[in-house]
């Protein structure tokens, strides 16, 4: 039995602590099941599915370009090209990972599936390593549920879908959530006949009720979107599949017919392959790994950072997560998250970006104040003939602390950075406006929307 300072489990976040545990002289093993290496954002999530949604945009920004005057038309998309060219550059990142591991002085690398056997103790293929101190960064997989007839028939999920060569002419995406509306916006731009069926009652449920009903919108624009619609049973068809759901509201059966189907209902932890059952690691009912506000696990000497705790389930949250328990491991601190001021994107068209709570949340809490400013509002939303996209901030009355901020339009994602920053710094709005915002720009939208602000 071979024993270590510490084991990290997981090579995506965990790899940050890693490289500091060896840089403080620890002793350390690295384990990873993966035939990938570098996580999941790497090699199945963010990285390359925004480089298909990026062609995806383009094509998007060409169609509007009618409404400002400009007639122009799509000839032709090289799928094949731009698959190729993912995947391209999803390999060089995971090279660049493989490399680095194994160069790294005084690293164990343990490339195969490792199971908890007792406390503190791995089995990996058959052979057994300890640890003072473990890491669990075991991130997720894709949820697949027990549908009638899902078993037995081909479907894609997140992960599959970046090794097609050649897009499906019509997909039925089960689940409107995050990854579901993004991978919409990318079938349909490229020309599939994209139907979505979401058994809640409007899409992206995370989001405020008035920018996922302006997303509904603009995506049945574009393609079917099914709402309140429970999938049943998938069966095989003449030509491809069919989808078989129940309508919750109206009581009546609804069906589907696609070349194939993408299943695209959530994640499951990783934590499961790990046996935790051995460890005295406590799991909750989705079966994510108990955590306090230090990523501490029941387990003393054991923590668990990124999906596999199942908290914000973002790369940018495990990476911070990660970064700050080393850090308080190494250095006895009690470094923690502000989990209000974490943001988030969604990558669909229009995107999408929010951070904190929603207004609903916030008014059982805090006596709230509420404003909402339209792109259209400042000279470049004008200037980009942008009338629908729009702001909404929340502020706590008493302390004029911004709660929540909700964004759903061109830059959403980048525009969301400076309410962050202000939140992190104090959460006062008084800060967003000291800072001069160049005119015209979209940048303004952040001061306009906090000038909207009704008591």
């Amino acid at each position: 039995m071979k024993e270590y300072d510490i084991i990290v489990i997981g090579s995506g976040s965990g790899m940050l602590i890693v490289n500091e545990a060896l840089s403080h002289g620890a002793k350390v093993a690295l384990v990873e099941k993966g035939i990938r290496l570098g996580g999941t954002c790497l090699n199945y999530g963010c990285i390359p599915s925004k480089m298909l949604i990026h062609n995806a945009d383009r094509v998007m920004e060409i169609e509007k370009a009618r409404d400002l005057g400009i007639d122009v038309n799509v000839e032709k998309i090289d799928i094949p090209a731009i698959m190729a060219r993912m995947r391209k550059s999803r390999n060089e990142g995971e090279l660049a990972i493989r490399e680095e591991i194994n160069n790294i002085e005084g690293l164990d690398f343990f490339n195969n599936e490792g199971h908890f056997i007792e406390d503190y103790t791995l089995e990996i293929n058959g052979e057994i390593i300890k640890g003072d101190k473990i890491f669990i960064a075991t991130g997720s997989r894709p949820m697949i549920p027990p549908i009638k007839g899902l078993n037995e028939i081909d479907f894609l999920t997140n992960e599959s879908a970046l090794e097609l060569e050649e897009l499906p002419k019509s997909l039925i995406i089960m689940g409107g959530g995050y990854i579901g509306v993004e991978y919409a916006h990318f079938f349909a731009a490229m020309g599939t006949k994209v139907t979505m069926i979401e058994m809640a009652d409007r899409l992206v449920l995370s989001e405020e009720p008035e920018v996922a009903d302006l997303l509904l919108g603009k995506l049945r624009n574009r393609m079917t979107v099914a709402l309140n619609a429970k999938v049943v049973e998938v069966k095989r068809a003449k030509e491809g599949v069919k989808v078989i759901a129940d309508d919750i509201v109206e009581g009546k059966q609804l069906s589907y017919n696609a070349n194939t189907i993408m299943v695209a209902l959530g994640r499951s932890s990783n934590a499961d392959l790990l046996k935790l059952e051995n460890s005295g690691v406590e799991q909750d009912k989705r079966g994510f790994i108990k955590v306090n506000q230090y990523f501490e696990t029941s387990k003393n000497n054991i923590w668990a950072v990124g999906d596999a705790n199942g908290q914000q389930m973002f790369t940018h949250v495990a990476n911070r997560e990660a970064e700050l328990v080393i850090d308080n491991v190494l250095h006895n601190r009690k470094n923690t998250i502000n989990r209000q001021a974490v943001p988030h994107a969604v990558y669909s068209y229009p995107p999408i970006a929010s951070v904190g709570m929603k207004e609903k949340e916030a008014a059982e809490n805090f006596k709230i104040k509420v404003g909402k400013a339209s792109y259209f509002d400042t000279a470049k939303g004008e200037a980009m003939m942008d009338n629908e996209s729009f702001a909404k901030v929340i502020v706590d009355s008493d302390s004029e602390n911004i709660l929540g901020f909700h964004i759903i339009g061109p830059s959403a994602p980048v525009l969301i950075q400076e309410v962050v920053n202000a939140m992190n710094s104090g959460g006062g709005e008084n800060e967003l406006f000291e800072g001069i915002h160049i005119h015209p720009s979209l940048s303004e939208l952040i001061p306009v929307t906090l000038s909207s602000v009704k008591g």
